[in-house]
């Protein structure tokens, strides 16, 4: 009887196996991804500045409209949803960006020559991987898809009009900004259905290449080609800084056209490689289908349950983290490295940019090493390819290079964290020796002659002073983590010392870590409401209240120097609480809850250290908070700049019910999970599940735990124990759970 039970038990629990197998597999989940999600503003708020077009999962070719004949801050990723006109369809973009770069090689199909056109949302879709609008005054319908170094375009027109299509290398974001300018371009008709060429243009990323090969379905007819105001009739080829050209394709041809336009850093023979191999054929449905089949591999690394509508916020969220870092070698393994010169990867090896580190360092990476574990090499390498043949790591990088815009070095946790969670494929030695000369060698907006000399940054040395001295003593802190790993005793005691170098700007006098110049006074008048941008101003797109929370690797101590933890959490319920405003705010402060502005990375761990002072309840309540408040299905639907998927990532980790404090400390504090279910697909065939069923929308405390079906009781979960595999069970209650 007892053996009968036990087959009958093996038989159920195969039988809900082979179920939910099924049911992951049946699963599509890119239905739930609305692209158009944190493509416009509403009502003066900040949205996203997410863009809708085709691309695929990290790739290089990002092929989006652009409704600005010259995005930028504002329009930073070249498409926004309160506009109306649409310019052409560019290859390349940033998402989610407060400025501007790339928009690379511009098509425009047109009846009348015009070189824009009025479009409406009522006749405009986007799904991963394609994108559809109708030229409104063209009556053209225009189709986007891509594979990694290809956009594909298709238009349709009616019978008997002549269609003909602008290439515009002259279009660009706007070139009011940051220098930019075309250095040189060409275009060159290679065969009737062939053209070639490449431009080279300087900007927020400096002298960046970018050569085409861009093949037609039908054959060209005739061409006009432009420099400037200066036409040329059917010629061969053309060089310049302002270039464009008019191709007409004959009647007699089918009213579709197909384009193909592959992208290469290298060289023009790279980009033809680069299209045979991955769209050799024109099969358009093909290509849109193998995309989002792409999209959808990767969404089912975290398979949710939840309502629709948390569903289209998750997965939307989820697919904006994937968008970026970009491919940045070619098929042959070929990039351009930060000098300029062509170099190769190993076989099987990606080349990445797009590395916005002040951001992403915070969730994104450490969302990457959770479900990418894979990829994580690949980054790694990337960044220490800038090192070798640059000198340091990377801070903000585009295109292969720097532009040092924000503070701190944020490459450092992103790599000391992967070899602290034994990622393989990461030289533990080489990441220490690109990590510790990177913390040595002074470079833009780190000094560091001077941070070894004072214990801080003195404001009239170094501008951004408070926020560069707390961001960067966490990079010190992660520099000792590596070291005593490796047994490096001598560099440990160093750069724990650095890490400490915040309290050397804390005035116990008034409660807020403070800027000094050189001669240690503080720097009078004080004002921990006002806001500072990214230069000029102690605090770095934000104000002391904000900015007094960035001890992640000692809030232990942070919370000593506050009074203890009853004072700290006072702290934190007036900076959560009062609205007072001191001047203008930054552009990038928004999404408000008191002092807390979601809408920026540095309050993003804040509501999680309640939990860590021992008022758990508090973070529960704050992070469903902003999860409800500020995040929804619109075009508004982020607070603030999605910055290369960092908003996204942060919302990915509260729905999951943990967060990393400390990205590099291998803990996640637990917030309080918004899903009913979440399975997280890890390496080796595990899964990680967190459940946490409820019965009203209101149920968002936390009554309590178990892991692997044992009562879990600390307020925090570790990678180790994720990593592993097994189930985290929540039960939750509509009151705090004090």
């Amino acid at each position: 009887m007892k053996l009968k039970s036990m087959m009958k038990r093996l038989v159920n629990l195969l039988a809900a196996f082979i179920l939910s197998v099924n049911c992951i597999s049946a699963q599509n989940l890119t239905r739930w991804v609305n692209p158009f999600i944190g493509t416009g503003a509403v009502q003066s708020s900040l949205s996203g500045n997410n863009y809708p077009g085709a691309t695929v999962p990290f790739g290089m070719v990002q092929l989006s409209p652009d409704t600005r004949e010259a995005p930028d801050w504002a329009q930073a990723s070249g498409y926004d949803y309160n506009d109306s006109i649409i310019y052409g369809f560019s290859h390349t973009r940033l998402s989610g960006t407060g400025a501007s770069d790339f928009i690379d090689i511009l098509l425009f199909p047109t009846i009348s020559d015009k070189r824009k056109s009025t479009f409406t949302h009522q006749h405009e879709q986007a799904r991963p991987g394609y994108y559809q609008v109708l030229l409104k005054d063209e009556k053209i319908q225009a189709e986007l898809t891509a594979s990694v170094h290809v956009g594909v375009h298709r238009y349709t027109c009616s019978d008997g009009d002549q269609l003909k299509l602008w290439l515009d290398l002259d279009h660009s974001a706007n070139k009011g900004s940051w220098n930019r300018r075309i250095i040189q371009s060409q275009l060159r008709m290679v065969s009737p259905t062939v053209v070639e060429g490449y431009r080279i243009i300087t900007g927020w990323a400096k002298l960046r290449k970018i050569y085409f090969h861009l093949e037609f379905s039908q054959p060209i007819l005739s061409n006009q080609l432009y420099d400037g105001n200066r036409m040329y009739e059917n010629t061969p080829v053309i060089n310049g800084t302002e270039l464009r050209g008019l191709f007409c394709f004959d009647k007699k041809w089918n009213k579709e056209l197909i384009c193909k336009v592959a992208l290469s850093p290298v060289s023009i023979e790279n980009a033809r490689l680069n299209m045979a191999t991955e769209v050799p054929g024109w099969d358009f449905e093909y290509i849109a289908r193998a995309a989002e089949t792409s999209w959808e591999k990767e969404l089912k690394k975290i398979i949710i349950q939840g309502t629709d509508l948390q569903k289209k916020i998750f997965y939307t969220a989820l697919y904006h983290t994937m968008v970026q870092p970009n491919t940045m070698s070619d098929v042959n393994g070929e990039y351009m490295a930060s000098d300029y010169v062509t170099r190769s990867v190993a076989k099987g090896e990606v080349h990445y940019s797009t590395f916005s580190l002040w951001d992403t360092f915070r969730a994104a990476h450490p969302l990457y090493t959770l479900i990418h574990t894979h990829r994580i090499p690949d980054f790694v390498k990337s960044m220490m390819r800038q090192y070798d043949y640059y000198g340091y790591l990377p801070v903000w990088q585009l295109w292969g290079q720097d532009n040092y815009c924000m503070i701190g070095n944020h490459s450092i946790p992103v790599i000391v964290d992967a070899v602290l969670k034994g990622v393989a494929g990461v030289d533990e030695e080489k990441a220490y020796e690109a990590v510790f000369n990177s913390s040595i060698v002074s470079h833009p907006n780190s000094p560091f002659e001077v941070w070894e000399k004072y214990g801080y940054m003195p404001e009239n040395i170094q501008t951004q002073s408070v926020s560069i001295t707390l961001e960067q003593a966490f990079d010190d802190w992660c520099v000792a983590q590596l070291a005593k790993r490796l047994g490096k005793e001598k560099d440990y005691n160093h750069f724990m010392k650095r890490s400490a170098f915040y309290r050397n700007l804390f005035n116990s006098k008034t409660g807020f870590f403070q800027p000094k110049n050189d001669k240690g006074e503080w720097i009078e008048p004080f004002d921990p409401y006002k806001y500072g941008a990214n230069g000029g101003y102690p605090f770095t797109e934000g104000n002391a209240w904000q900015y007094f929370w960035y001890v992640p690797q000692n809030i232990p101590d942070l919370i000593s120097l506050t009074g203890g933890n009853k004072a700290f959490v006072a702290k934190l319920d007036t900076f959560f609480t009062v609205s007072y405003q001191s001047g203008a705010l930054n552009d990038n402060a928004s999404g408000f809850v008191g002092q807390y502005a979601h809408g920026n990375e540095p309050s993003h761990h804040v509501a999680y250290l309640y939990a860590c002072a021992g008022e758990p309840w508090k973070t529960q309540k704050y992070v469903a908070y902003i999860m409800n408040e500020l995040y929804n299905d619109s075009s508004s639907g982020y607070a603030g700049n999605d910055d290369c998927g960092e908003m996204s990532a942060w919302y990915v980790f509260g729905a999951l019910g943990f967060y990393p404090v400390n990205p590099v400390s291998g803990e996640y504090v637990i917030g309080t999970p918004m899903l009913e279910e979440a399975v997280i697909q890890l390496p080796g065939r595990k899964t990680f599940t967190v459940k946490a069923p409820r019965k009203e929308d209101n149920e968002v405390y936390i009554c309590s735990m178990k892991l692997n079906g044992e009562k879990y009781t600390k307020n925090y979960i570790t990678h180790q124990n994720i990593m592993k595999g097994g189930i985290l069970e929540f039960v939750m209650t509509a009151s705090p759970g004090k």
